[in-house]
């Protein structure tokens, strides 16, 4: 599984919005100017992880995009589900009744794989992410600007 440019700034996004104060709001031109992300497409994002209810959008001069809750209820399973992102491992194959066993034992791999994977990306928090990026800033003696 690789991740899309969809999933990567999507993550980016959502990370950006766990170092703020509080979890308050932040405006998309505020994520896409730190974060180096265009702005047009960082807002189609939004508005799709603002309909599956991974953020929720404040209207006025302070408003922009804020978690819809603590970053630990979000998985990185729901955010790449939200915008589309796919980890098929076989493009909706099923092996036919002719196909040898061989086939039979692939298809069973992969989606043995694909199950596992979809349980991996379900145990992992957008709090775990978090942590994991202030780990590699440490690392890299960073300050507390953010950019992944």
């Amino acid at each position: 599984m690789k991740l899309t440019t969809r999933g990567h700034y999507s993550v980016k996004a959502l990370l950006d919005l766990t170092f703020q104060p509080g979890y308050g709001p932040a405006s998309v031109h505020a994520i896409a100017q730190r974060q180096d992300l265009p702005a047009p497409y960082l807002e189609k994002l939004l508005i799709e992880m603002r309909r599956s209810n991974i953020v929720v959008s404040i209207r006025g001069s302070q408003g922009g995009y804020q978690l819809s809750r603590h970053p630990s209820k979000i998985t990185l399973g729901e955010i790449l589900m939200a915008v589309g992102e796919s980890i098929e491992p076989l493009s909706k194959h099923q092996p036919g009744d002719r196909e040898d066993a061989e086939d039979w034992v692939t298809f069973a791999v992969w989606n043995r794989l694909h199950r596992k994977l979809e349980d991996v990306l379900a145990s992992i928090s957008l709090e775990d992410l978090y942590y994991d990026a202030r780990s590699w800033q440490a690392a890299q003696g960073s300050e507390t600007g953010f950019v992944i």
